[in-house]
């Protein structure tokens, strides 16, 4: 763990293990709560454990930092992107729109070749491809048509990826929860108002479960935002594919979802994605660490004088 670049999956991997089970809490809420009512309670507790966490002085660092104007327009994106997978979701089946949104790490990947100039490697490719690949045979999408629903979940894909690249672009900029604090304050704000047209007085179990999407969600974004500054887009982008495992062990334990044959071929396809960026990287390495130690030597030679 002292290479950055295996802090930043490690920190991603969580990250999304805790995505899933944030998205699972909120399947247990929109039932009965509005989903604007649940992103804003989210986002005021986020903003409150950053509070916390800084102080007095939180007002003014945000209102300071360098990287505001970013961060609102990807606020503003993800926003939308959220908007439009919930919207897909309610007229597609689980595994359509769950096949569709995954393109999120191939658009990311492109993204990062022509935004952040990223030297992607063929591994990386490969990682990404094979780990679409699980995703496709785990939710095994049957007579998928282009549709209205099919578009919002694309957009949605495209979206979420163009905000982990900014994410990349400003974590390198500012501490992680100055950041977390200028994207919630966003979401409040952009939230608020629908929240309050559409308010339910949740129950005191309901409490308890909005509350636990702010602490989950939280923790999240912070590991997330911390795994980007450690490590570029295009190695961390096949590691989103993880959740996808990690839904299917939550919706085992939580609804009694038994995985078909299918679900587990899949995800041995998706960690197989992740060992390949893994290896590779870890090859990478070692080439760069035997120059290192080449030049380190040279350094520590004695320089014969003129005379010798």
């Amino acid at each position: 763990m002292k290479n950055p670049v295996s802090y930043g999956i490690l920190l991603t991997v969580f990250a999304y293990m805790l995505f899933t089970a944030h998205d699972s809490v909120v399947k247990l809420l929109v039932v009965t709560i509005p989903v604007w009512q649940i992103l804003f309670w989210r986002s005021c507790t986020i903003l409150a454990g950053c509070f916390i966490f800084e102080g007095p002085s939180l007002a003014q660092k945000v209102a300071r930092s360098p990287i505001i104007k970013p961060m609102i327009v990807r606020s503003i994106l993800l926003v939308v992107a959220w908007t439009s997978y919930y919207s897909a979701a309610r007229y597609l089946q689980l595994a359509e729109v769950t096949t569709l949104y995954y393109a999120a790490p191939i658009v990311g990947t492109i993204l990062a070749t022509i935004v952040l100039r990223e030297k992607v490697t063929v591994a990386r490719w490969m990682a990404v491809g094979v780990g679409f690949c699980g995703v496709v045979i785990a939710s095994n999408p049957v007579g998928l048509s282009i549709s209205w629903p099919v578009y919002l979940a694309l957009q949605a894909a495209v979206l979420w990826a163009t905000g982990m690249v900014l994410l990349r672009k400003t974590a390198l900029h500012e501490k992680s929860h100055i950041q977390m604090a200028v994207s919630n304050i966003i979401f409040i704000l952009l939230t608020g108002t629908m929240a309050i047209l559409h308010w339910k007085t949740p129950t005191t179990y309901e409490l308890v479960l909005l509350f636990s999407t702010g602490a989950i969600a939280g923790v999240a974004q912070l590991a997330l935002f911390e795994g980007m500054r450690q490590a570029p887009v295009s190695v961390l982008a096949p590691f989103e594919y993880t959740s996808l495992v990690w839904a299917f062990l939550l919706g085992f334990l939580i609804w009694g979802d038994i995985p078909k044959i299918n679900t587990f071929v899949g995800a041995v396809l998706i960690l197989g994605a992740g060992l390949i960026i893994i290896v590779s990287e870890r090859l990478r390495r070692v080439p760069a660490a035997l120059t290192k130690q080449d030049h380190d030597r040279a350094e520590r030679s004695p320089v014969p004088h003129s005379g010798e």
